[in-house]
């Protein structure tokens, strides 16, 4: 008890020293929390219940809110009032109090207890909204539909950008025909402005229950950006020398906006701030593959890495320089060769060397032709005389005398021998 006394007496004359009027009474805490529909979700308001001796003092009230599953927001306001953006959430609980602050030293000198709040929006009937913009012009949204929507709920989207309303050029359906998607091309984004989503639900069953939800971006926070180009390789002092370029986007293009990722052959990304990396390993006799890619880290905060960019290969020196000695050696035989070629046939065609290797074989007369084959029939039928002839007797009896007869060849006469 003590202690409070001396603070209290402590904190009046506080007030008393710079003039103030020291505050007696307790702080009421707000009351009367309601809720009023705004286009893009909710104003939240109360009754401060301040009194006059409170208004010469600095008055503000903390206001902390939180969704279905989110982080609780805490804000300090001067203003009676809230919008509270519901985007896809179906509702939010909130607290409140008031605190009087000193005009000259900005100290708190009271503060009210805390008056809470519970806010149950309309149903929400889709979740999982996402958009992506990609290739500058592109935009590709996608969403998915709860299990307790209507049967007969159809789903639009459409986009309000720098003062001008866009309405989906292309719907991507399911199964049921229900729009989950939206693509569309040929748009363009100012960085500077945000891009607010509206989705429409329509009941088709009941045409007075239509349900639209909000939801505000950055464009460059959808930015999905396109690899990067003129990425080239050199070696240098035994290392791979990697330099590029940063892709086109629609928002800031300064080099310290960039963060990269390199990827060599199968190593690990290595993460890059500038435009340029050189791998300090080099294997004469391996082959390297390298690919790059980019997002927004520092001008804006982005999640979404870029596609790697195509692949840039370099070989092994020695055998570049091997390969490059064979196609010069083949750029130089070839015409010469051609040209010997061309050469020996024009000398052949001109002095007729071929032409004894191309003359035909002439056919044999018709004399020769019959007389080979008289010839032939004479050889023919002395042949079959000679088979005729027997060239051993069989002996069947050896007591039986066997007359042998052997051909003269002096008197054209056969003999015999007993």
């Amino acid at each position: 008890m003590l202690l409070l006394s001396l603070a209290w007496y402590e904190m009046i004359s506080v007030s008393l020293a710079n003039g103030e009027p020291a505050i007696t009474a307790s702080i009421m805490a707000p009351s009367d929390l309601h809720i009023v529909k705004h286009n893009f979700g909710v104003i939240l308001s109360w009754n401060s219940n301040i009194t006059e001796e409170m208004e010469t003092h600095y008055v503000k009230y903390v206001l902390i809110y939180k969704f279905d599953t989110a982080k609780e927001i805490e804000e300090r306001l001067r203003e009676k009032e809230k919008m509270i953006r519901l985007g896809l959430h179906s509702g939010f609980h909130a607290k409140v109090k008031t605190q009087l602050f000193s005009k000259e030293t900005e100290d708190i000198i009271k503060e009210s207890n805390w008056t809470e709040f519970t806010y149950h929006a309309p149903p929400v009937y889709i979740q999982n909204l996402s958009c992506i913009i990609y290739n500058i012009s592109n935009l590709n949204c996608t969403w998915d539909i709860k299990t307790e929507a209507p049967e007969d709920a159809q789903y639009f989207l459409s986009y309000r950008h720098s003062r001008e309303e866009f309405q989906c050029q292309l719907y991507l359906t399911n199964a049921k025909n229900k729009n989950i998607g939206c693509h569309m091309k040929e748009v363009y984004f100012n960085h500077a402005n945000k891009i607010r989503f509206n989705i429409t639900v329509k009941e088709l069953s009941n045409s007075s229950e239509n349900h639209s939800y909000y939801k505000k971006c950055t464009p460059q926070r959808l930015e999905k950006l396109n690899p990067p180009i003129n990425v080239s390789i050199s070696l240098e002092n035994r290392g791979i020398k990697i330099n590029w370029k940063p892709p086109p986007t629609i928002g800031s293009a300064k080099k310290n906006c960039f963060t990269y990722q390199v990827k060599i052959t199968d190593l690990e990304p290595v993460d890059v701030s500038e435009e340029e990396y050189v791998h300090p390993v080099r294997d004469p006799a391996k082959q390297y593959v390298v690919q790059v890619r980019a997002k927004k880290t520092t001008c804006i905060s982005n999640k979404m890495w870029s596609e790697w960019s195509e692949p840039v290969i370099i070989h092994d020196e020695y055998k570049d320089n091997k390969m490059n000695t064979w196609k010069l050696i083949i750029l130089i035989l070839f015409p010469s060769m051609i040209f010997t070629g061309g050469l020996l046939i024009f000398l052949c065609r001109r002095y007729k060397c071929i032409d004894p290797i191309l003359t035909p074989i002439p056919h044999p007369s018709d004399r020769i032709r019959i007389w080979l084959a008289s010839d032939a029939a004479a050889y023919q039928q002395e042949y079959s005389l000679v088979l005729q002839t027997p060239d051993m007797l069989f002996i069947s009896d050896l007591s039986t005398p066997v007359t042998v007869i052997y051909p003269n060849p002096e008197h054209d006469m056969w003999f015999t021998e007993m």
